[in-house]
Order: C-alpha cells, then sequence, then structure tokens
C-alpha cells in the first residue's frame, strides 16, 4: 500500500494537463513497419489502431492467436486497413521469442518501430515464466529485453536507410516504478526458490519490473545510440485495462476510479514516444501522460546496474 500512495502523489501523472499531442499528430508512417507486443488488447490494441490509420504496416506480437486474429479483424473494420498482421509471441516462454524474432525477419527486412508494450501486473508470486522465472521480471524485462536485443540488427540496419532518428524502441514503464527496492530488484529473487517466495510480494516484483523496464530502456541508448535507435521508456498513465485484473485493495480502486478510458489517451504517450521528431534529439527520455518529458527515478540511469542488467540477461539466454 505504501507504494501505491507514494505514487499517488505523482499528482501530475494521476490527473495530468490537456493532452497537446494526439494521435492524428504522428507524422504519416506509410511504409514503417512496426512490432507491437501485446497488440490484441488494452492500449497496445489502441496504439495499433491509430498506427494503422497513418498507413503503417503493424504486426502484433501476441501469446494467442485466437485473440489477436479476434483483434485484427476488429482493426479492419475500424482502419478499413489490411496491414495488420499476427506473430506468435509468448514473452514468458524464451524460445516463443526466438521464434518470433525469426519468423519476423522471414517477413521483413525492415523494422521502424518496437514497442514493448505488453506486460503483466500483480499476478500471484507463484506464477513463473516456462524456464522458472518470476512472471512479472520474467514477462516484463526479460522477454521484452530478449525480443529487442534479437530484433537489434534488423533496427540498426533499418537505421542505416533511414532518415536519422526514425528507428525507435519504447519500452512501456510505470509510475510504480518510483516504489521499487532500493536497487530496483534483488537478482536472487528473480528465479524460483524459498528465497524469493519469502522476499517477494506481487506489488514489489511488479514494481522492480518497471524499474528494470527504464533501466533496459537507458542502457539500450547508452549501446546502440551510435547506430541510430532512439530508446526510450515511459509511464502510459492511469489507464482502465484488464492489467489490473489482479490488483486488489486500494490499487483496483484507484484504477477504477480515476483511471481513464483507454481510447485514445491510453496510447498517446506510447506513440508520442515513437513517431514524435523531438523524440530523436532525446535518446533514453521517459516520458508521462500525456507525451511530456519527464524524469525517472535517479538510479535507473545508474551505468553500472544497467551495464549489470544487460549482461545477466545476455547470460540468461546465451545458448538458446
Amino acid at each position: 500500500m505504501g507504494q501505491v500512495l507514494r505514487v499517488l502523489t505523482t499528482g501530475s501523472e494521476i490527473w495530468p494537463p490537456q493532452a497537446k499531442f494526439l494521435p492524428e499528430n504522428m507524422p504519416d508512417l506509410t511504409d514503417k513497419v512496426i512490432i507491437v507486443t501485446g497488440g490484441n488488447a488494452g492500449i497496445g490494441f489502441v496504439a495499433c489502431k491509430y498506427l494503422l490509420l497513418k498507413g503503417a504496416t503493424v504486426y502484433l506480437a501476441c501469446r494467442s492467436q485466437k485473440k489477436a486474429e479476434e483483434a485484427i479483424a476488429k482493426l479492419k473494420v475500424l482502419t478499413r486497413s489490411d496491414k495488420a498482421h499476427f506473430i506468435q509471441c509468448n514473452l514468458a516462454d524464451l524460445p516463443s521469442i526466438k521464434k518470433c524474432a525469426e519468423e519476423f525477419m522471414k517477413k521483413e527486412s525492415q523494422l521502424h518501430i518496437l514497442f514493448n508494450s505488453a506486460g503483466v501486473m500483480v499476478c500471484p508470486v507463484d506464477q513463473l515464466t516456462k524456464q522458472g522465472y518470476d512472471m512479472q521480471f520474467g514477462t516484463n524485462v526479460l522477454g521484452h529485453a530478449y525480443l529487442t536485443m534479437l530484433l537489434i540488427p534488423t533496427l540498426i540496419a533499418t537505421a542505416k536507410a533511414c532518415p536519422e532518428g526514425t528507428v525507435r524502441v519504447v519500452t512501456t514503464s510505470s509510475n510504480l516504478h518510483l516504489g521499487a527496492p532500493t536497487g530496483g530488484f534483488d537478482y536472487r529473487t528473480l528465479k524460483d526458490s524459498e528465497y524469493r517466495t519469502k522476499q517477494l510480494t506481487p506489488m514489489i516484483a511488479y514494481s522492480g519490473s518497471k524499474w528494470g523496464n527504464v533501466l533496459f530502456a537507458n542502457e539500450l541508448a547508452r549501446r546502440y545510440g551510435q547506430y541510430g535507435i532512439i530508446s526510450s521508456s515511459l509511464n502510459p498513465g492511469l489507464i482502465r485495462t484488464e492489467l489490473f485484473r489482479y490488483a486488489e485493495g486500494i490499487g483496483a480502486w484507484a484504477a477504477y476510479a480515476f483511471g481513464m478510458e483507454v481510447d485514445p489517451l491510453g496510447a498517446v504517450t506510447m506513440l508520442y514516444a515513437g513517431t514524435a521528431p523531438e523524440v530523436a534529439e532525446q535518446n533514453g527520455g521517459y516520458y508521462v501522460p500525456w507525451a511530456r518529458k519527464s524524469t525517472p527515478r535517479a538510479d535507473t540511469k545508474d551505468e553500472a546496474a544497467g551495464k549489470r542488467l544487460w549482461e545477466y540477461i545476455e547470460g540468461e539466454v546465451k545458448g538458446l
């Protein structure tokens, strides 16, 4: 509860000023190829809608083919575009992520924007990924980081052929990253163990994963900014989505009492980070509702912490 109350004090993120950027302000995206993880529902679905309306080719990277196909059918009605495609990706299963990247690269030679937007929130501590990682770390951080790493060669190749600053990786975090423990997370809790179950609560695991999202995005900017990749992270705002299905108490109450409808504002900040020209000048930027540059928790900028996370992930996926 203390973490939630702390975050509720970030008033301008809970009750933001009127948006100065809306989806219609995006540039034309014809000939752009984009991946949206979790594009079948919630904020990801709304983002896909507006990206399609601007002419993009959009891949919905989702676990469920049935849900993705249903979403694509709805998107076709809403946008009259036939440029939405399904690509299977279970972010809680590392081989599935590798297969997703391989399948994408068979279909496309370019990738202009990767939206790491899927996620799980405050799910029970006993839930683990296929490889035995904490579900929230494994899905929100490790899964997205591995997908990003696999696609880096394609992103670099695309950046070489495109206007400077237009190739981007946008990672969804949360203002709940502010409530993460000191150091973000304890590496001893990332895999199943007796120690982990004693130390973790669903909210500690979630806030730590959102801290990890910002840390990874900043490290990506440091490592690959010189190759033309613009990496940013964001808090999308307090939006009513099914992400809150496990939330209880004051967290659930806040989401439904103060949360905004998902369309259009839920996707505004991520679309801004992915497409606004001025973002190209702010590699490693952090954005808050609605489409405003802000400052994340100071330790997400720590280079040693970023290096440790990157190298940890590289070690975990080595040999897959």
